[in-house]
């Protein structure tokens, strides 16, 4: 683990070098013209510990658990000021809806097991008709993050599906995250669901964070949301309707180069970057250039309140 620093540390170690330095200057002249004398060698100065504070967000997003891969993401997906954005705290308790392979996971999670708070980990509710694909992903997130607790502490694993019951224990939760999943939720129906069971969870002032892949206001909301983009305006309503108020909106995951529309929708971008639809074998000879020039989608970054 990363060694904790504070400011306070560094000045004192400062201190302690001028200190040392302050009685050699008394030794020498004291002793000068007595060969018998020996002047005090000056203290070693303390190197500064390297890296964040342990704890910090600083040190979870810079956190050397993270792979490459995850980490070269945090250019476009902005970690740091998004959650800080939506003001999080060490101590909350976070419910983050269908958590997937756990981007945010490898980064919350150690955050809250330092600052003693809890991570709710929110995924797909399974049963006889789950696609395999998402039970392999739930069985792979499981197995990652439960398996090391002195880095991700106790994750509580939940569900959110069409027929799950609560997220967590009612009106207990700090902050709720909502992480690019609003237009899986609108295909299945269960979107107003979603908004439902995260104010059920909410504590009265407590936060709802919403990342979403962004349409533009001019055109057509698909009510399935096939492309996987969703209008603000929309997310606002559906927000509204489920009791939450509108707190602010942030630019910070926003991408002007992104304008919505890609043969394979927003999964035609990075990080899927898919060259056929899904589900059929990927086409050799599909021309990416334009596409991976976009980078990630456009996203509106969204913070809600649970009304006192």
């Amino acid at each position: 683990m990363a060694q904790r620093t504070t400011d306070g540390s560094l000045f004192a170690s400062r201190r302690s070098w001028l200190a040392g330095t302050a009685a050699l200057g008394l030794v020498m002249v004291s002793g000068c013209g007595r060969g018998d004398d020996k002047a005090a060698a000056p203290e070693a100065e303390i190197p500064a510990p390297q890296g964040p504070p342990e704890g910090s967000l600083e040190w979870a997003v810079a956190g050397p658990w993270r792979s490459v891969s995850d980490r070269a993401r945090d250019a476009d997906r902005h970690p740091m000021e998004t959650l800080r954005f939506f003001g999080l705290q060490p101590a909350m308790t976070v419910v983050d809806f269908w958590p997937g392979s756990g981007w945010y996971t490898e980064i919350l999670a150690p955050y809250l097991a330092e600052g003693r708070g809890t991570y709710v980990a929110a995924g797909f509710q399974t049963g006889p008709l789950t696609d395999p694909a998402q039970s392999a992903l739930m069985a792979a997130f499981e197995q990652r993050f439960t398996a090391d607790k002195d880095l991700y502490g106790e994750i509580v694993l939940s569900a959110f599906g069409p027929t799950s019951g609560p997220v967590a224990e009612a009106g207990t939760a700090d902050m709720v995250l909502f992480m690019r999943f609003i237009h899986a939720w609108m295909a299945a129906g269960i979107a107003e669901k979603a908004f439902a069971d995260a104010f059920a969870a909410l504590r009265p002032g407590g936060i709802l964070g919403i990342e979403q892949h962004r349409l533009a206001p001019d055109k057509d909301q698909d009510p399935a949301a096939a492309s996987g983009y969703v209008q603000e305006a929309f997310v606002k309503q559906l927000a509204a309707e489920a009791g939450f108020v509108f707190v602010a909106a942030s630019e910070i995951n926003a991408n002007p180069d992104d304008d919505t529309d890609h043969p394979f929708g927003v999964e035609t971008l990075a990080p899927l970057r898919l060259t056929a639809p899904r589900g059929e074998p990927a086409d050799p000879e599909f021309d990416r250039t334009e596409y991976d020039a976009i980078g990630e989608s456009d996203r509106m970054t969204l913070k809600f309140r649970k009304p006192e």
